[in-house]
């Protein structure tokens, strides 16, 4: 029997995550504990010494939540992070003066939400930000300046979502929902013209379809689309009459990811994500550093940075069975060095395979997911956990998943399904989810359970279903509609009732509540065993949800659990509530299914 993997070593905060290089290339930035709480630090670097790892300083002081997202500022002396208070999403925008150590919150305005739209590196100590002072739906854009800490309004938001700067840092696009669910692409040729309709983009192709970026002269617009094709192909859009070029497709898969030249803005290495992620060269002066950062590890490679003169690209490794490497790769030497892994302690565990795999649905679908067997466990008859995941407007994917491995060597197959609804697969199956949260979105699940019992792997009386936002209404639909398949159900911050879901979403959300009112269904009656854990101040799923569907258990006399989080909001991002909650459902399911708790 493999060794138990310690719950800390899987959810705990890892040891290193996030690696940012700063403009100049000389000074290295990542996301780190600081007396238990993640920080950031920063430690000289260079091509030919590398880091030195001795002179680290830690340069943040959060001591609650921890930060994680942070940023260089162009000007390579500030450093910009975002936080939010007990989980409510109304993050505020701090930077550290690297030079003085002054640290500032730079928006601090109660009830407010801040989001970077863009910085430029010719505009190094220019910021543009998004906040929704005036209005709680709608985000204005606001100039900061770094160095006075000043914010000027620059353009107020009448009812649009998304804004996209050009490389003169003026923001030039938008998005105007509309009440059908369709989407209209506006630009603009400058900050003082009016905006004008580009492009509109059907309901069917809105979750297909994204601007990136402006041409660097900002003539044209690079962007994910599926109007016109079955995928989110990445094409060229004029600015000047929309005329579009196609410059990548695959017929199975949306694009994934782009990175585009810092400079140039054009285009050079284009990703798609089938069970693992492809990846197409378009600019053939980049095809040798894609050809020697393969090199240098199995996994798939995702590009997570460079400094501004583009020398240096700093890569991770999406690896299914061990942690997240980091490398640093040298373009001018084509090579890389190792930075560090985010999770060093899993390689003394012995880890599971993500495996792919097909199935067809009940309506002829063909539904793509993911199975990670228990390491010396066999494969047939197996306790099994779907773990379904949240959104639902994304995708499982192939890498590294501390659930799947958690689950996997407690003993239980861990089966992560991309049902109908998920994105990435194209527009024709995103679609297929429209109004099926319950109905065939569930079916997918259910047909899933049909399909690993049916090859043997999965104990059919011992079959658990859990999940998270989404995925905890799923589990509670299957609770509810499929109670003799599975033996309990884990619901994690999981709308209960889609009408109080729509009635109290965050308000920013609002512009786009005809997408929810176009997708959404409903939900009734839990008869099995039923675990909850809830965050106090999700400002997506409200807690009287949780309570709602606790209040009906306890009338119906139904076995659950309860856990409420007073300092979290959707998710917990605080280690030691994560750790209270994997240890909470780790015995339920052992309870249920018979596998491995850590004591």
């Amino acid at each position: 029997m493999v060794e138990l993997i310690p719950r800390q070593v899987l959810f705990g905060n890892p040891e290193r995550v996030s690696p940012h290089i700063s403009p100049d290339g000389t000074r290295l930035a990542w996301i780190a504990p600081h007396d238990g709480v993640l920080n950031v630090w920063v430690a000289p670097a260079g091509a030919e010494a590398g880091v030195d790892w001795a002179a680290a300083r830690v340069v943040t002081d959060d001591t609650d939540r921890g930060i994680r997202m942070f940023a260089w500022a162009h000007d390579g002396r500030h450093l910009l992070y975002l936080q939010d208070t007990g989980g409510d999403e109304n993050w505020r925008l701090h930077d550290v003066d690297l030079e003085t150590m002054q640290r500032r919150d730079l928006t601090p305005f109660s009830g407010v939400q801040a989001r970077v739209v863009a910085m430029e590196r010719k505009f190094p100590t220019e910021v543009l930000v998004g906040l929704n002072r005036d209005n709680p739906q709608l985000h204005d854009v606001y100039r900061l300046d770094l160095v006075t800490g000043e914010l000027t309004k620059e353009l107020a938001n009448p009812g649009y979502v998304g804004w996209l700067a050009d490389a003169q840092l003026v923001v030039r696009a938008t998005v105007a929902p509309q009440p059908d669910g369709s989407l209209v692409l506006l630009v603009r040729d400058s900050a003082d013209a009016d905006w004008r309709p580009l492009l509109t983009i059907p309901a069917d192709d809105a979750l297909t379809s994204d601007p990136i970026a402006f041409s660097e002269d900002g003539s044209s617009l690079l962007g994910i689309s599926s109007v016109g094709a079955e995928t989110g192909r990445l094409v060229r859009v004029s600015t000047d009459g929309g005329a579009v070029d196609v410059l990548a497709e695959d017929p199975q898969a949306d694009v994934s990811d782009v990175r585009v030249h810092p400079d140039t803005r054009e285009p050079q290495i284009v990703a798609f994500q089938r069970d693992r992620s492809e990846y197409l060269v378009l600019d053939p002066s980049v095809a040798d550093d894609l050809a020697a950062i393969r090199a240098l590890h199995p996994g798939d490679p995702a590009f997570t940075g460079a400094d501004d003169a583009d020398a240096t690209w700093l890569v991770a490794f999406t690896n299914d069975s061990g942690p997240i490497p980091y490398f640093a790769y040298d373009r001018a030497s084509k090579t890389g060095r190792f930075l560090f892994e985010n999770r060093p302690e899993l390689s003394r565990y012995e880890l599971a395979p993500m495996e792919p795999f097909s199935f067809t649905a009940r309506d002829g679908l063909t539904i793509h997911g993911y199975a990670t067997f228990p390491p010396g466990a066999g494969r047939s008859g197996l306790p099994t956990v779907l773990n379904v995941h949240g959104g639902p407007w994304t995708r499982d994917a192939w890498g590294f998943s501390p659930e799947a491995q958690w689950l996997a060597n407690r003993g239980y197959l861990c089966i992560q399904v991309n049902y109908r609804g998920s994105t990435g697969y194209g527009k024709a199956f995103v679609n297929a989810g429209d109004r099926e949260w319950g109905a065939a979105m569930q079916d997918d699940l259910t047909d899933a359970v049909t399909f690993v019992t049916g090859r043997g792997w999965a104990d059919p009386a011992r079959i658990a279903i859990y999940g998270g936002s989404y995925g905890g209404y799923a589990a509670l639909a299957g609770a509810a509609f499929t109670p003799d398949l599975f033996c309990c159900a884990v619901d994690i911050v999981g709308p209960s009732s889609l009408k109080t879901l729509i009635e109290t979403i965050p308000p920013y959300w609002g512009p786009m509540i005809a997408q929810f009112h176009r997708r959404l269904s409903r939900v009734t009656d839990i008869k099995i065993p039923l675990f909850i854990a809830q965050g106090a101040n999700d400002p997506r799923v409200k807690q009287a949800e949780s309570e709602q569907i606790v209040a009906a258990l306890e009338r119906a006399g139904i076995e659950h659990e309860y856990m409420l989080f007073p300092d979290e909001g959707h998710g917990f991002a605080k280690p030691e509530n994560r750790l209270r909650f994997y240890a909470a459902a780790e015995r339920f399911l052992a309870r249920h299914l018979g596998g491995r708790a850590e004591d």
